[in-house]
């Protein structure tokens, strides 16, 4: 892959990421919760509902870290400077998906402790949905963090508007947990868009422009009834992946002292298109 960043950039990256993931923090779904109150009855139609789509979305993580293992490959295709920068990217995808690993676990979890679902019939729903190929048609690889950037903090804003109106104390402490990882995932990502940003400027600008313009949120085109069932859960926990926006125009204004006219027009579209899906 072409335009990488320097491997010391990403090394700096990442242990910037691992220094803020104290032991303190760490949690797992064994013990993190006290799983025999969970009780889906306390929970709407509308609220169980966006609970059985999160769940997919997270238990869909196979394939999401599958698009990083192709798209930054640590082997032999590779010549000696991209394996050194697809390494360093390796010691946060890897923390990174484990993360998000016990999330989709966590859910699962709570689906069965709170009456909602049966284990082997929960396993062969996900499996549905979760053996469908997932992937990034991306070249420049400040797309894929770009996209994530996006992903990631449209995911914690809704966790932690699903956990306002959660019925069930026990969904909302999951929620909590998870947010608080999302939230992490992203500062990483706005932290190497930032990175290409400053070492790319302009040329940096037309890929992020083009994940904007294209974006849709994971599994949007594989789910069936994906965009039925959006709706749905939009209605439960106030839910639109644009607020995300606002977020990647701050890392593009924090990133440069003196915005080019290319980057002053990116700002501005990613400002149009948020605007236009309200």
């Amino acid at each position: 892959m072409q335009q990488l960043l320097d491997p010391a950039d990403v090394a700096e990256a990442v242990d910037g990421f691992m220094a803020a993931t104290s032991a303190a923090r760490a949690w797992d779904v064994e013990t993190a919760f006290d799983w025999t109150a969970a009780d889906a009855g306390r929970l709407t139609e509308g609220q169980r509902s966006a609970v059985q789509f999160v769940t997919i979305i997270e238990d869909h993580l196979p394939g999401y870290f599958d698009v990083y293992h192709r798209s930054f490959p640590v082997d032999d295709t590779v010549d000696p400077a991209e394996f050194e920068h697809n390494r360093e990217l390796y010691h946060f995808t890897v923390r990174w998906a484990a993360e998000e690993d016990t999330h989709a676990r966590a859910l699962a979890r709570y689906q069965r402790a709170s009456g909602m679902a049966n284990r082997d019939l929960l396993r062969g729903e996900l499996a549905a949905e979760g053996r469908k190929r997932f992937d990034l048609p991306y070249e420049h690889p400040v797309q894929f963090f770009a996209y994530a950037l996006v992903q990631e903090k449209a995911t914690q804003i809704y966790y932690q508007h699903l956990r306002e109106v959660s019925g069930d104390p026990v969904l909302g402490a999951v929620l909590t947990r998870l947010a608080r990882d999302e939230a992490r995932h992203f500062t990483f990502m706005a932290d190497m868009v930032g990175r290409y940003l400053r070492a790319q400027g302009d040329a940096a600008v037309e890929p992020i422009r083009d994940v904007i313009a294209a974006f849709r949120m994971p599994l949007a085109d594989t789910m069936r009834g994906y965009w039925r069932w959006a709706l749905k859960i939009a209605d439960v926990a106030s839910y639109d992946h644009t607020g995300a926006y606002e977020h990647l125009i701050k890392v593009i204004d924090r990133a440069v002292d003196a915005k080019s006219d290319r980057l002053t027009e990116l700002t501005g579209f990613i400002g149009e298109c948020g605007a236009l899906a309200r």
